[in-house]
């Protein structure tokens, strides 16, 4: 059973509406938004601490079972089509197990 990890740099609602759409795809049945173990944030003494810039769009990672590699193909192309129509930018983990 094929697993895709993806990261998603946007808002909470970008977030929820990709997964809303991966729970809507036929065959998948795990869509879980887990822990980002490693920190996303400046040194307290960095020279840009607190400047707007730091207070961008969020980021989240999700995982995902697909029952096999065809439909974490759909996963894929439905992902990029609604990421690029929310203007927001996904990053699919590399997975040899079932990327074409």
């Amino acid at each position: 059973m094929p697993q895709l990890r993806l990261r998603i740099t946007g808002s909470e609602d970008d977030a929820r509406a990709i997964g809303n759409l991966l729970a809507s795809i036929e065959g998948i049945e795990h869509v879980e938004e887990v822990a980002d173990l490693m920190g996303h944030m400046d040194d307290d003494d960095s020279s840009s601490a607190g400047l707007p810039d730091d207070q961008g769009p969020g980021v989240h990672e999700l995982e995902i079972d697909a029952p096999n590699n065809a439909t974490a193909g759909k996963v894929r192309e439905a992902v990029e089509a609604l990421a690029f129509e929310l203007d927001v930018l996904v990053e699919f983990e590399s997975d040899a197990e079932w990327s074409e």
